[in-house]
């Protein structure tokens, strides 16, 4: 964490379904990787933002794939934030759960075989979860974020923030219904990473 350091390069206007938002352009000093941030409305500096960390699925974010929830998550983020009438969302660029796009593709064959996200990451020699979330807090402290209402049902990314010295006030809930092809997925996610997830809804 110490050596790692971010550089803003570019800020720009982007005009979303939700609304208007800035996006934010950032560099790091460990590797060549783009990540974004994309903010609505004033940043407190000294209130809590509302906040969703997001990790790449470009299977999810941009084809629509059922096999995740990532692209509905990613939606109703923007959609949340923009209701409140600030906040601010992180993309880090960890596809695959910090795998890589042609892993996870393989990581989809094995999972198709019977094995669960987990089993197939580890079957492929990777561990269950490799993403890290220092480059978050690093992008809200350079935003001037302090504090969070985190968007997320993961308690890694409640813990990440906080050791990383962002103070996390709140978790609001980003459920999406499950549907026949990614019922499983949630289910592994709510099991065996402690996601806080009920999985009540099973839709087409």
């Amino acid at each position: 964490m110490s050596k790692l350091k971010v550089a803003r390069k570019v800020q720009t206007r982007i005009p979303t379904d939700h609304g208007d938002f800035q996006l934010c352009y950032y560099t790091n000093t460990l590797d060549e990787k783009e990540h974004l941030a994309l903010f609505a409305g004033e940043l407190s500096k000294t209130k809590p933002v509302l906040a969703r960390i997001h990790s790449e699925c470009f299977t999810g974010d941009v084809l629509g794939s059922r096999r995740c929830d990532c692209g509905e998550q990613l939606d109703q983020s923007l959609k949340i934030i923009s209701e409140a009438g600030a906040g601010i969302l992180i993309y880090l660029r960890q596809e695959g759960r910090g795998i890589g796009l042609l892993e996870k593709l393989r990581a989809y064959n094995l999972q198709d075989n019977g094995l669960d996200t987990i089993d197939a990451n580890l079957e492929l020699g990777h561990e269950a979860d490799a993403r890290d979330y220092s480059m978050a807090a690093l992008i809200l402290s350079d935003l001037g974020v302090e504090s969070v209402q985190l968007i997320t049902n993961n308690p890694i990314k409640i813990k990440a923030l906080e050791q990383s010295g962002i103070e996390v006030t709140e978790r609001v809930s980003l459920e999406i219904a499950a549907n026949p092809d990614n019922v499983s997925y949630l289910r592994t996610k709510a099991r065996r990473m402690n996601h806080f997830l009920q999985i009540k809804t099973l839709k087409n």
